[in-house]
C-alpha cells in the first residue's frame, strides 16, 4: 500500500509542475485504502476549502457522522523538513484547537495530541530532496511505524469532558472557529440558509445588526442548540450527532428548532460543517449526567450563568465587555426579589407574595433569567412555608408558567434562559411537559412596531415570537417589572413616536431641560428601560 503510494507521489512529482493540491488525491487515496484495511467501513477524508487565509487545515478525517482529526498537508518540494512550520502561526493554533492532527509533507507524517500537549509520533518514508531534486526513489522507509502513526490516529477517541466548566470552554473555542467562514459565506455574495437567517434577524429583531455580530449570534446558537440537543438525547452516546438536533430540541423552543432544520438536514458548506461536527462529537464524549449535576442548582450559587460566563470568556473576552453580558450577583437578585416579595405581600395584600393568584411579573432584560428564576424559587418558599399550601405542580402549570414572562434580545443568552427554567422548576419537583414554555421571548423591549407581510418558514417563526411578544407589551397587565436593565449609552434604540411610550420618556426629557443643556444621557438604554416599565 505505502509502495503504491510513493510511486504515485513520484509520478506526480516528475511530471513537472506539481503543486501541493497536485498530492491530494494521493493522499486520499492512501486514507481510503487505510479504511479497507482496518475494516473502518463509515471511515472518510474531505478536502476542506482554503477559505481564509490559513482557516481550515486541508482535511477533515471521520468515522461517520464522529469528527476524527485533521491534516495539514505541505508540500515537499517547499518544505522538506516540518520541523521548519511547526511554530508558524498556522500550526500553532491548530496544535491548539485540534485534538487529533497530522502534520504531513506528504513523505514525512506528525501526529499531535492536545491533551498531551506534544508531538506523538513523527515517521519520515523518504527523503523529500531524493524526490524533488535527483528525482529518484528508494524503497519505503519506517513502513511499520507510519502504518502504527495512522493507526493511532484513525481509532483516536475523544477525551470525555467530565465538567461543565471544562465542556463551556471546549464548545466556545470550536465556535469561535466558526465566525470566519460564516463571515465569508455571508460575504460572498450567493444568498445561502445563512444569508436568509441574518436578514431575518434584521427585519424581525435588530434593523442594525452587522454581520460580524451575526456570525457571533449565529455560531454561539448553534454551540448551545447542540448542547440543548445532547441534554435531552438517550441513545447511544456514540450516535449522537448534528442530524440528530433538530427532532431533539424541545417543541416550546420553535426558533432554535426551526434554525436547526438548516443545521441538521441541509449539506453544509465544508467552511463550516466540520466545525459542527466537531462540537457534535465533544458533546457525544462527554459525561452528561455529570455535566446535568454540575448545572443544577447549589445554594448561593448558578452554575448555569458560571457556563455562560465561562464560554464567553473563552469565546471572546472584549465583546463579552462590549455587549454588556454581565450579570447581577445572586446575592443581589436575591435581595431584589425578597424585597419585592415582602412589598407584594405588605402593600398589596398579596399573602403568598409572588406565588400568590393575579401576581404578574415581566423581567424587561431577562439575560439568562435570574430574577425569573429567584421569583420562582421565593415561590417555591411560599408554598413550603404556608400554614395551607398548595399543590406546586398545579401553581407552576396555572400560575408561573401562565403569569411570569421574560424578555431577552440575544439568542444565546435566551437559550440559556430557557435551560435555567427547566432545570430549576425540575429541582422543584415540577418536570416540562410536552406543550408547557416559560414565557420567555427573542425580542427587543423597547420595539413596539407591529410586524407586516409574510416571509419563509423561520421569518415566520421568528415573526410568530415578536408578534406573541408584542401583545405582552401592548395589552398585558404587569404587576411587577423587574430585571437589569442594558447600560448603554450610545443606544441605536429609537423609540416610536406617538406612542405612549414615547410620551413617558419623552416628559423624562422635558424636566431636565429645565435646567441642564446637555440631556445626551437621557439617551442610555437604561433609561428607555425605566420609560418602558
Amino acid at each position: 500500500m505505502l509502495n503504491k503510494y510513493l510511486k504515485k507521489i513520484y509520478g506526480q512529482c516528475i511530471a513537472g509542475n506539481a503543486r501541493e493540491e497536485s498530492y491530494y488525491p494521493v493522499l486520499l487515496n492512501l486514507f481510503e485504502e487505510f479504511f479497507k484495511v482496518k475494516q473502518i467501513r463509515n471511515g472518510n477524508i474531505t478536502q476542506l476549502p482554503k477559505g481564509v487565509e490559513g482557516g481550515n487545515p486541508d482535511f477533515v478525517v471521520r468515522r461517520g457522522k464522529e469528527l476524527l482529526g485533521y491534516i495539514e498537508a505541505k508540500d515537499f518540494g517547499k518544505v522538506d523538513n516540518l520541523e521548519l512550520v511547526t511554530e508558524s502561526e498556522q500550526i500553532e493554533r491548530y496544535k491548539d484547537n485540534f485534538e487529533n492532527f497530522i502534520l504531513t509533507n506528504f513523505v514525512e507524517f506528525w501526529l499531535w495530541r492536545k491533551s498531551e500537549k506534544k508531538w506523538v509520533k513523527k515517521v519520515k518514508i523518504q527523503q523529500p530532496n531524493i524526490i524533488s531534486k535527483i528525482k529518484t526513489l528508494t524503497p519505503v522507509a519506517n513502513e511499520k511505524d507510519l502504518l502504527e502513526l495512522l493507526s493511532e490516529f484513525v481509532e483516536f477517541s475523544i477525551p470525555e469532558r467530565k465538567s461543565a466548566k471544562s465542556l463551556a470552554i471546549d464548545l466556545a473555542s470550536r465556535a469561535k472557529r466558526m465566525k470566519a467562514p460564516l463571515l465569508e459565506e455571508l460575504n460572498n455574495n450567493v444568498e445561502t440558509d445563512v444569508d436568509k437567517i441574518y436578514k431575518a434577524f434584521q427585519e424581525y429583531l435588530m434593523p442594525d445588526l452587522s454581520k460580524e455580530n451575526f456570525a457571533d449570534i449565529y455560531a454561539q446558537t448553534i454551540a448551545y442548540g447542540l448542547f440543548i440537543a445532547r441534554l435531552q438525547y438517550k441513545g447511544e452516546r456514540k450516535e449522537f450527532n448534528r442530524t440528530l438536533a433538530r427532532d431533539l430540541i424541545p417543541k416550546n423552543l420553535k426558533i432554535l428548532k426551526q434554525m436547526f432544520s438548516f443545521v441538521s438536514a441541509r449539506n453544509l458548506t465544508n467552511n463550516i460543517d466540520h466545525i459542527i461536527d466537531d462540537i457534535a462529537t465533544v458533546l457525544a464524549y462527554c459525561d452528561i449526567e455529570k455535566i446535568k449535576n454540575d448545572l443544577h442548582k447549589e445554594k448561593g450559587k448558578d452554575p448555569i450563568v458560571h457556563f455562560y460566563e465561562t464560554f464567553l470568556i473563552e469565546y471572546d473576552p472584549e465583546k463579552r465587555k462590549r455587549m454588556g453580558e454581565y450579570y447581577t450577583p445572586v446575592q443581589v437578585t436575591e435581595y431584589i426579589i425578597n424585597s419585592i416579595n415582602d412589598l407584594l405581600k405588605d402593600e398589596f395584600d398579596k399573602k403568598l407574595g409572588f406565588a400568590s393568584e393575579g401576581v404578574t411579573l415581566l423581567d424587561f432584560a431577562s439575560g439568562t433569567c435570574t430574577f425569573p428564576a429567584q421569583a420562582i424559587i421565593k415561590a417555591k418558599e411560599e408554598i413550603d412555608q404556608s400554614s395551607q399550601p398548595g399543590n406546586w405542580h398545579e401553581i407552576v402549570k396555572k400560575h408561573i408558567l401562565e403569569n411570569f414572562y421574560a424578555f431577552e434580545i440575544f439568542m444565546a443568552s435566551w437559550i440559556i434562559g430557557h435551560l435555567k427554567i427547566a432545570l430549576l422548576l425540575e429541582d422543584s419537583g415540577y418536570k416540562m411537559e410536552n406543550g408547557d414554555k416559560f414565557n420567555l421571548y427573542l425580542t427587543n423591549t423597547l420595539d413596539f412596531s407591529k410586524i407586516e407581510g409574510q416571509g419563509g418558514i423561520f421569518e415566520n417563526v421568528l415573526k410568530e415570537e415578536a408578534e406573541v411578544a408584542g401583545k405582552i407589551k401592548r395589552n398585558k397587565k404587569i404587576l411587577v417589572i423587574t430585571g437589569n436593565p442594558p447600560y448603554l449609552a450610545n443606544s441605536s434604540n429609537i423609540i416610536q413616536k406617538g406612542t405612549e411610550f414615547y410620551n413617558v420618556y419623552e416628559s423624562y426629557k422635558e424636566i431636565v431641560r429645565k435646567e441642564e443643556k446637555n440631556i445626551k444621557p437621557l439617551s442610555d438604554d437604561y433609561i428607555k428601560f425605566i420609560a418602558f416599565a
